[in-house]
């Protein structure tokens, strides 16, 4: 049997180097045989437990995106920080903060020197006011530099990105591509906004080829893909989203690969539960390395160092949410594991998008899942206490988060040996957190033009599902009417008003469908229809979608959340992965895989602009 080949989705991304920030261009990665299966890497996925005294190791594992809204926002010529002087100045609030406007006092903007032959409105720059419980936004009306002294109060006053700023950090992460394969998939994009510094998120997407009779009987299929795409939402830190970044799709695949074997053995298709029992089996695997047989290799080392390396993934958390997509069998399965989510956009008989969600957040605000935990712990009542396992977590299904899954034996053991806290006194029946996921299997109907958004919660507590399958229709509207316009996009034009997807139903708090509703409408006060709140500039539709999530048409709003640094921006956004892939029948191309350069970031661009 030949040797499935496995190709790596992204390219290494280019070096840029400027002050606060580094960043340096990962190697290509040596052929290597996991399992029978030859896999190729674009990047270097270097292992996250090598020593951390290796700069470019660790800044390799990481993905280097650590960087600093200094420099992306334009501030280094001006510093980092302006001194904001004097109790009780009126400020100009934006909507996030949701009371009464202000604005700057007259005393306050007397003090700031204009010099001869300018006026204050010439020389006048946006800033952003971060208080202790709101936000503002207002004027600055010199060129000093920025100092770092704040006031009694705590506030911190920044200059706010230009309209251009906030779009080049929108964009700098962005990444599209054409597939050309023939395999029902025809293109995918991805970005990433961090909130945490670094950000906790990571993403993959992988393609495994197989050859004849995988699968199937040869006759049945001469050939076929195996299409991966996972995002994962990490907390606590950055380590196990990156750990599951580079080994998560090879625990699956390897599960997948011996199901269909035995299958082809028997001469039948593996049955949809026996591929699904795969996928989880893969999940619940590498989660049992991460927890338990890190635990014993380091207790075998007996080192303190060893201990930092291996329980580093243990110690944080990370939700998971991975696609499959046989091209054989034109079936996605969606694995989720926490509350990143899934939303299928399929055209309807109306000829608007009807938005289907493939995943259920998996949350103890959730109900199915608060009574599964309830039933696993008899006699608990804190198990799940205000929507949180044991009060403290918000996932009820997660990687790592080794700390409600050792026992109580382990982890003293561990704390007494190396590091740690003494463990809760509610843990008394451990594990209260799994990494099995749910399962969802769906027909895909590339003819149709079926597309997929997934995305971490970032997004979707800024956004509803029909809001974010309506922004991807418009976005396809807007790429269908232009002149360089794509035949897959063409095939679906028409103009409805407003965005072109059917409402859905619009209950408070938790859905019936187990999701929640996006709770930063209400924080950020949001009003106002589709008509004024939307807006189509850009070409990669996952930057699209953050851009809207993130305020649309209300550039202040955009602006003023994208000047926010970490860690003052965890209280109005999260870290933001979102991934959209588009199916449909394109034929297939010399060149099987193509970077889309119109939608994605390029090292050029990026210098030419800063």
């Amino acid at each position: 049997m030949r040797q499935a080949v496995l190709y790596a989705l992204r390219t290494a991304r280019v070096a840029t180097s400027r002050s606060f920030t580094v960043r340096i261009q990962s190697a290509f990665q040596p052929s290597s045989h996991v399992l029978g299966i030859r896999y190729l890497s674009g990047r270097t996925e270097s292992p996250i437990n090598k020593p951390s005294s290796s700069l470019n190791v660790v800044q390799s594992s990481m993905h280097l995106r650590r960087f600093s809204i200094v420099v992306v926002s334009g501030l280094v010529g001006y510093g980092a920080w302006y001194t904001y002087k004097g109790s009780g100045t009126d400020l100009t609030q934006i909507p996030i903060a949701g009371q009464q406007a202000k604005s700057f006092s007259n005393a306050a903007q007397s003090s700031l020197l204009v010099p001869l032959g300018e006026t204050a409105t010439e020389r006048a720059r946006k800033a952003v006011i971060v208080g202790a419980d709101s936000l503002y936004t207002g004027e600055i009306q010199r060129d000093e530099p920025i100092s770092k002294e704040t006031d009694e109060s705590g506030r911190k006053v920044l200059e706010m990105l230009t309209t251009g700023q906030a779009t080049l950090k929108l964009r700098r992460n962005e990444e599209s591509y054409l597939v050309g394969r023939g395999q029902g998939v025809v293109r995918y994009d991805v970005v990433q906004i961090p909130s945490n510094d670094p950000i906790e998120d990571d993403h993959v997407e992988k393609i495994i080829e197989l050859p004849q009779g995988i699968g199937a009987t040869a006759a049945q299929n001469p050939a076929s893909d195996w299409m991966f795409w996972g995002v994962f939402d990490g907390h606590s830190g950055w380590t196990t989203s990156a750990k599951l970044r580079q080994v998560l799709v090879s625990f699956v695949a390897r599960e997948l690969d011996s199901t269909y074997k035995s299958a082809l053995s028997s001469a039948i298709s593996p049955s949809s539960e026996a591929i699904e029992a795969a996928i989880k089996l893969g999940f619940n695997r590498l989660d049992h390395e991460i927890v338990h047989e890190s635990v014993e290799k380091v207790l075998k080392a007996n080192s303190k160092l060893v201990a930092a390396e291996l329980l580093a993934p243990a110690l944080s958390g990370s939700c998971a949410l991975l696609s499959f997509y046989d091209s054989r069998s034109k079936l996605l399965r969606v694995a989720c594991t926490g509350d990143s989510r899934a939303v299928l956009g399929r055209r309807g008989d109306s000829g608007r998008w009807v938005a289907t969600p493939l995943s259920v957040d998996q949350t103890g605000s959730n109900p199915d899942e608060e009574a599964r935990m309830r039933k696993q712990h008899p006699g608990e009542p804190n198990v799940i206490r205000n929507g949180r396992v044991l009060g403290g977590l918000e996932p009820s299904r997660a990687f790592g988060d080794a700390v409600y899954k050792w026992s109580r034996e382990t982890s003293n053991k561990l704390k007494q040996s190396f590091f740690g806290k003494n463990p809760s006194s509610q843990l008394k029946t451990p594990p209260y957190v799994t990494a099995e996921p749910i399962v969802t299997t769906t027909q895909i109907n590339p003819d149709k033009g079926d597309f997929v958004v997934m995305a971490t919660d970032g997004l979707w507590e800024m956004l509803t599902n029909e809001e974010v399958v309506g922004l991807v229709g418009q976005w396809i509207e807007k790429q269908s009417s232009g002149p360089q316009s794509s035949s897959w996009t063409r095939m679906f034009s028409s103009a409805p008003k407003g965005l072109p997807v059917e409402q859905g139903a619009k209950n408070k708090g938790m859905k019936d469908d187990g999701q929640e509703t996006p709770i930063r409408q209400q924080q950020w006060g949001i009003k106002g229809g589709e008509d004024t709140r939307f807006v189509v500039e850009d070409k990669n539709v996952a930057t699209h979608l953050v851009r809207n999530a993130l305020g649309g048409k209300d550039k202040d709003m955009v602006c003023a959340l994208l000047t926010l640094p970490a860690p003052y921006s965890r209280r109005y956004r999260d870290d933001l992965t979102v991934e959209v892939i588009f199916f449909g029948n394109a034929p297939f191309k010399a060149r099987d895989l193509e970077v889309n350069k119109e939608a994605s970031a390029s090292a050029s661009d990026i210098k030419a602009n800063l």
